[in-house]
């Protein structure tokens, strides 16, 4: 399945569709007023470089997360030949600053994490680039980062061009930790059913996000090993390594001797030479462990899981479990559930991550704090159970989320709370897609009101893609959402050509005449509309199956797009 999925963002930041701050109270986030290093200051101090600005602001990040990261991108990106005169970084200079300045390094990391996020085709390659050039790839990195899951806050191509460092380092950790978490699920995993607690279901452990799980797979190791230790965080719990000296054993009896060494920087570089034993390109260093660097843990552990999890489940236990409850029956219902997760990941709600959409929703609760994002204010927070245990808590959370859905006007008949805390997956695929058509529609009303349009609708989105197409002396037309001839893409790359002329290379665009053809179109399409700066929540998939709704939101997205650009 192809890994494109995006929203609206037309300048750095989330976008609220009222423009007013949504309830509740938001923790508040410190503007950025790091200067460029050019312009800079850069002098070590202890494990951390400090930036001083010209103002006097000072500003600093972490040294050892610098150089990790760069080991780990040379390491994965080296046999890339878009990466030849980028690659290796210097772990010890700001390389990894520096080389992020065209948007191809940051393209390719996020191509590393889910593969085809990004058709390369459309990306720019010239070993000199003009400003416009590395503009629109970085424009395509940080859309596509939003749609693999990444949280791009304050943000913008510019940054990324002037090699911010703080920012820099924040959003490859993000895509690094998605490359190495994102598959660790009970639907890739099934053994890890083995790490269910006393009490607890599936559906217990569905809601565990990755960290906790890995936890978990640490402490089930650690207690099959025999040892008194419990893995509680990813800090100080491993900083002498005996955690990481039992589970290596354990994983590996031969290869992984239990630690012997009395001083913690020896224990560190044991365990770590223990870890590469069993294949792992490790890019932590003992100096890391013994300080309890949280990040740079997380990664080990996630490492060594991907590596050797050691989990066996027998047939036995296989038959105990209902496993074929994991995944959803109909292909397009799972790119639906991938793309309204990211969507709703995209709104940068405080509090909010969703790593499945069925069980994280489950209890009402982030589903009204993504109801109160799209109409801020809607929910009074008063009447919500916050993190409620009990089913009935989680109804009354569920049932005042509908309630606030049919003020919206949604289509909600027989759809009660009940149908929410069950996890029926179709009614809560229908409840969070009309969420997602109102916010992009309101998004949309705010910039069109300066066109006289007061309130947006589907047909206005087509007369406007018509007309845009018509303006450079095409003849392409779309009837409706459903239209058949949408799914060449070729209406779609002449919309985003006629936004931006120069986004669209003609001598990469297929005749469309076969369905592999139909992809290939598809695919480049949504990279060029990311290029020009639409974030949109499209595959590649549901152009070619002519997926009404999602070419609802992409089309509206290349408005906004082009609305933004007339300000």
């Amino acid at each position: 399945m192809s890994a494109f999925n995006r929203e609206p963002s037309l300048n750095k930041g989330s976008f609220s569709p009222t423009g007013r701050v949504a309830s509740p109270p938001r923790v508040a986030r410190a503007a950025s007023t790091e200067e460029t290093p050019s312009r800079a200051v850069l002098h070590r101090e202890l494990s951390a470089q400090k930036i001083t600005g010209a103002g006097g602001s000072a500003h600093t990040f972490s040294e050892e997360e610098k150089q990790a990261f760069s080991e780990h991108i040379n390491f994965c990106l080296s046999s890339e030949p878009l990466m030849a005169r980028h690659l290796p970084l210097n772990p010890d200079s700001m390389d990894l600053f520096e080389k992020c300045n065209d948007g191809l390094l940051m393209c390719k990391l996020i191509n590393l994490a889910v593969p085809d996020a990004i058709d390369d085709r459309a990306l720019n390659t010239n070993a000199t680039m003009n400003v416009y050039q590395k503009t629109e790839n970085q424009n395509l990195a940080l859309n596509a980062a939003k749609a693999i899951g990444c949280q791009v806050i304050n943000i913008g191509a510019q940054d990324l061009i002037e090699g911010r460092p703080i920012l820099i380092l924040g959003l490859v950790w993000q895509i690094i930790k998605i490359q190495l978490l994102s598959q660790i699920t009970l639907v890739n995993f099934p053994e890890l059913v083995l790490l269910l607690e006393e009490g607890e279901t599936m559906q217990d452990l569905m809601r565990l996000h990755p960290e906790l799980i890995l936890l978990r797979w640490l402490n089930y190791h650690l207690r099959k090993g025999g040892s008194p230790r419990v893995a509680k965080n990813f800090g100080s719990d491993l900083a002498d390594s005996e955690i990481y000296s039992v589970v290596l054993n354990r994983l590996d009896a031969r290869a992984c001797p239990l630690v012997n060494a009395t001083d913690p920087m020896q224990r560190a570089n044991q365990a770590i030479s223990n870890a590469r034993n069993l294949g792992v390109n490790v890019f932590i260093k003992p100096k890391d462990i013994c300080d309890g660097n949280k990040k740079l843990n997380i990664s080990l552990v996630a490492q060594l899981f991907n590596t050797c999890h050691g989990l066996t489940l027998e047939e036995e236990q296989r038959a105990a479990f209902d496993l074929s409850a994991l995944t959803l029956d109909d292909a397009g219902d799972s790119r639906e559930e991938r793309i309204f997760r990211m969507w709703i990941n995209s709104l940068n709600i405080d509090g909010v991550y969703i790593h499945n959409l069925f069980t994280d929703l489950q209890d009402g609760y982030n589903l009204l704090k993504v109801e109160d994002a799209v109409e801020p204010g809607c929910v009074n927070w008063k009447r919500v159970n916050v993190e409620p245990k009990s089913r009935f808590k989680q109804v009354e959370n569920a049932n005042y989320a509908v309630d606030i859905g049919k003020s919206f006007k949604f289509s909600l008949i027989n759809v009660a709370g009940l149908d929410i805390v069950d996890q029926n997956k179709k009614l809560i695929l229908a409840i969070i897609w009309q969420l997602m058509r109102k916010y992009t529609l309101q998004v949309l009303q705010n910039l069109a009101r300066y066109e006289g349009i007061k309130e947006i609708t589907e047909d206005h989105i087509i007369t406007w893609a018509n007309a845009k197409v018509a303006s450079t002396g095409r003849r392409s037309t779309m009837q409706s959402f459903r239209d058949q001839s949408l799914k060449t893409s070729m209406f779609l790359l002449e919309l985003v050509s006629a936004i931006e002329p120069r986004a669209i290379d003609w001598s990469v665009v297929t005749a469309a005449n076969t369905k592999e053809l139909q992809m290939l179109n598809a695919k480049y399409a949504i990279s060029s509309a990311m290029k020009i700066g639409a974030c949109v929540f499209i595959t590649p998939e549901d152009i070619i199956e002519v997926k009404s709704k999602m070419l609802l939101t992409f089309l509206a997205s290349l408005w906004m797009c082009d609305l933004a650009r007339t300000f």
